[in-house]
């Protein structure tokens, strides 16, 4: 056997979890790794919704789509991951946040050198015994075992090899793909070598992961080797933590164990002293208090879609674990604190970010506690019909709707003297979980699309437009309705590929140019030229693909074409990209220094700037931001637009946008003394450019998102026009001057205020004056009294009085149901009602559930409270069927209740 590769460490092994990264990063930066910053948590990737592993910054490099940053990279990239979030503190090492370290090889070096590093750096850099350290290889990679056997001397035992499901890699059905070999440690070595069980945690732990990416899968499933070859690989920070600082999980070393004991001093607990469940609180707390801070500074806020889902449910999660412990008080601000604080030295956003992510945290918290308050409610009422035991379906409900948890519900169920369905909780948790499952994004580097694919073979487009809108390019490639193609004729919906453009592509928030493209005949467009219109220019990658439709003439791949942008749409745009970073200035002086961008459009018509901020503007302050941006205008700035290194233009003040990637070279726009800003856009030369700035609308458009709307330059007239047309026509309808209009639209609005209002009152009074002629068609049914009626011509509102008011008319045993149509016309809106008396739900009926059941057969869906509940439809027609089945189903369930 060879002998082992190790190199001896220059100093003591690293431990604390600063030092780990470091010496990793230095290990492979001495081998020629260029280090690359981590990337944000939110990715420039649509197939995912967070950054979700070590190498998702760098799919388009191993797809071709994008030139690698150098030969070799490595990074400490942030993750989140929350397909396991249930498992977060019940197990040793199950994360939602966590960081990934890996090194990369772009076509460099590879397997061999691969394993050979590994080896050197975690029993040479981090001092592990090699007789703790166990290998696996994928079963068919006898290149693999023998380099870790021969090459670098590892016991041939202690070689295991695995199937494809555990050690080789895939991009996805298709697409780059090869075999794993992974480190794991060995905790209790004595246990010997025979029958060695990778899956058995409480003994192994696997640290490194190394991906051999050699192959090609193509549709059929055929392996073709790549040309060349990768490397790409991930070691996790917190589980080195744990083996290097000897503790028995990754909660408890100094990159989260600090939040742990924030958490335990807020709920005047010890960690140590505390049971399992206990412990597991603390540690969810501390895990999600980490993902959130990261999270939302990195630009997420919390909301019931896609990633700011996932904040929303981490932070409940965080709030709901705290009561657990008996913190009756918002903390989640004090975690933020805590957080922030451990995480900034190496992340120092955090701390520029520190005012809107306190402030995140604030809102959601109490808007989760009222949340909270209406779950116990619910709980009250269910505890109110003295049910045999609290059945897993409304636990789920709690826990699903109102993020009530279990442990919550059965502790006060026990104060009550009865029991939770846990079985029967947990049958509706595994169907929930197989539906996210079933939805769940993967990371997909399968190339799709005509576009797609010969983006990927074309080099980058050379983009002329800062320079010119008139210029002769060739024409690289066409797409005929969606398939590549070598001719186009007139009709045809095209997309082009040209050597070079004027035309800018669609990027940074600001729209793509419109323009032609003109060949044969005059350069004008005379009798026998081509003309296409070009009325979109998108980038896929780096190639401007330019949209639009042939008018006349055919076009063909290599033909020479003179390409034109519509100079008028140009100047509306550049106007409006100007004039935003002239707001984002103005934001910065009279809102708060460190408002930042959450997103923009700079369009031909308008300009909207997102940004981050928890409160609406005040009218002063949004006039105060219009008098700066036209001031800045009207003292005629010249732009100043050049190209230097990106730490260069950063030490120079200039603003990027946060989550961006920037080359090493970036694009400066820079108003002297007013706004400097990393920008690819089109800019006018000078401020007076513009001419003039007029905001529109202030708005909010997600938790601590604000937007604001506006028009700038020569798209300002035709709005002014518009809005001095709709004012004269009002003056004119109203017979008043201009400045009584305000007057004059509050004074109807008044009036129809109160004319709505007894409206209101006269259809509630007749509701309940026929809805009293009803209560004598009531039906006994056992013990219990059944009305299922049809009232048409109230509204939802009068509709519930009514059936309340019948309830109550015919007492506790009393179940109604009345559905009817609105409007009797029509017959696309249905509303049914449901009151059940307090004996009614003791015997097993839940208005909620039940009218949302009768509701389906109608095309709608609904429900409520076991006492009331309210239900709508789409199919009038269905109506009185619906109501047959309502009386036969209630009939039914009231005689086996009594």
């Amino acid at each position: 056997m060879a002998a082992v590769v190790t190199t001896p460490s220059p100093g003591p092994s690293p431990r604390s979890g600063a030092e780990i990264r470091s010496a990793f990063l230095g290990f492979y930066e001495q081998r020629g790794h260029r280090p690359m910053a981590s990337a944000s948590l939110v990715p420039d990737d649509p197939t995912v919704l967070l950054t979700i592993a070590g190498m998702l910054p760098f799919k388009p490099v191993f797809l071709g789509q994008a030139e690698p940053p150098a030969p070799r990279a490595t990074s400490s990239q942030k993750c989140i991951r929350t397909n396991d979030i249930e498992n977060v503190g019940r197990t040793a090492r199950h994360h939602t946040y966590f960081e990934m370290l890996g090194n990369f090889s772009f076509g460099d070096y590879f397997k061999e050198q691969a394993i050979r590093w590994a080896w050197e750096l975690t029993t040479g850099i981090f001092g592990l015994d090699p007789d703790r350290l166990v290998v696996s290889v994928f079963r068919e990679d006898d290149e693999a075992a023998a380099i870790w056997r021969d090459g670098v001397g590892v016991n041939p035992q202690r070689i295991i090899r695995l199937d494809e499901a555990d050690n080789f890699w895939a991009s996805g059905p298709t697409g780059p793909c090869g075999p794993c070999s992974e480190l794991y440690y060995d905790f209790h070595p004595e246990r010997g070598d025979d029958g060695i069980d990778l899956e058995d945690d409480s003994r192994f732990i696997e640290f490194y992961n190394l991906v051999f990416m050699q192959y090609n899968r193509d549709g059929d499933g055929t392996l073709t080797p790549l040309t060349r070859r990768s490397i790409d690989t991930g070691m996790g920070l917190e589980r080195m933590a744990q083996i290097l600082q000897g503790v028995p999980n990754n909660y408890e070393t100094d990159l989260i164990y600090p939040l742990i004991e924030t958490a335990a001093a807020l709920a005047g607990v010890d960690y140590h002293a505390l049971d399992g469940r206990g412990q597991t609180s603390l540690k969810v707390i501390g895990d999600h208090s980490r993902a959130i801070t990261q999270l939302i500074g990195d630009g997420v806020s919390a909301s019931n879609l896609g990633r700011g889902y996932v904040l929303r449910r981490l932070l409940r999660r965080v709030v709901r674990h705290g009561r657990l412990l008996g913190i009756d008080r918002p903390f989640l601000a004090a975690m933020g604190e805590a957080a922030i604080a451990l995480m900034a030295p190496t992340y120092p956003q955090l701390l520029e970010r520190r005012e809107l992510i306190l402030a995140e945290l604030v809102r959601e918290e109490a808007r989760f506690l009222e949340t909270l308050e209406r779950g116990e409610k619910l709980l009250a009422e269910v505890l109110a019909t003295r049910p045999a035991c609290i059945s897993g379906e409304a636990a789920f409900e709690l826990y699903d709707t109102y993020g009530f948890p279990l442990e919550l519900t059965e502790e006060i169920a026990e104060e009550h003297g009865l029991r939770v369905d846990a079985e029967g909780f947990e049958a509706a948790m595994e169907r929930q979980r197989q539906r996210a499952k079933a939805a769940a994004v993967s990371i997909d580097l399968t190339l799709q699309g005509a576009i797609d694919r010969l983006a990927a073979e074309l080099e980058p487009t050379r983009f002329r437009g800062y320079e010119a809108l008139d210029q002769t390019a060739c024409v690289l490639a066409l797409v005929v309705n969606g398939e590549p193609a070598t001719a186009a004729s007139a009709g045809d919906t095209v997309q082009i590929v040209l050597d070079s453009t004027p035309f800018y592509g669609e990027s940074g928030g600001q729209v793509g140019d419109r323009g032609v493209l003109l060949a044969g005949g005059e350069a004008d467009g005379v009798a026998g030229g081509v003309i296409v219109r070009i009325d979109a220019v998108s980038r896929n990658r780096s190639v401007f693909v330019h949209g639009g439709r042939i008018e006349r003439g055919s076009l063909r791949v290599g033909e020479v074409v003179q390409a034109r942008v519509d100079r008028t749409c140009r100047r509306r745009a550049q106007a409006h990209h100007t004039a935003t970073h002239l707001l984002q200035a103005a934001l910065k002086q009279v809102v708060d220094e460190g408002v930042s961008q959450a997103g923009s459009l700079v369009d031909f018509d308008r300009l909207r700037f997102d940004f981050h901020c928890p409160r609406a503007l005040s009218t002063d302050e949004l006039e105060r931001i219009e008098d700066l941006v036209n001031g800045w205008i009207a003292e005629a700035h010249p732009l100043e637009v050049r190209e230097m290194e990106l730490e260069r233009a950063r030490a120079a003040g200039a603003v990027a946008m946060f989550g961006e990637k920037y080359a090493d070279v970036v694009r400066v726009v820079d108003v002297p003394n007013v706004s400097m800003e990393l920008c690819g856009g089109t800019h006018v030369a000078n401020t007076a450019e513009i001419g003039l700035f007029r905001i529109v609308t202030e708005t909010g458009v997600a938790a601590g998102i604000r937007r604001i709307e506006a028009v700038a330059g020569p798209a300002l007239l035709p709005y002014l026009r518009e809005r001095d047309r709709v004012v004269r026509e009002l003056a004119d309808r109203f017979k008043a001057q201009p400045g009584e209009i305000v007057d004059r639209v509050a004074a109807l609005a008044d009036e129809l205020k109160a004319s709505a209002k007894a409206l209101t009152a006269a259809r509630g009074a007749l509701a309940a004056a026929k809805a009293s002629a009803l209560a004598e068609r009531a039906e006994a049914v056992g013990s219990h009294r059944l009305l299922v009626q049809r009232l048409d011509g109230v509204e939802g509102a009068g509709l519930q009085e009514a059936a309340q008011q019948l309830q109550q008319q015919l007492g506790d045993g009393a179940a109604v149901v009345l559905g009817g149509l609105p409007d009797p016309e029509d017959l696309g809106k249905v509303v049914l009602v449901a009151a059940f008396g307090p004996a009614v739900v003791a015997a097993g009926a839940k208005a909620g559930a039940f009218i949302g059941g009768i509701a389906r057969l109608c095309g709608g869906g609904g429900g409520g409270r076991p006492q009331l509940a309210q239900a709508g439809g789409r199919n009038g027609r269905a109506l009185d069927d619906a109501l047959v089945e309502a009386r036969r189903l209630l009939e039914q369930e009231l005689r086996t209740g009594s």
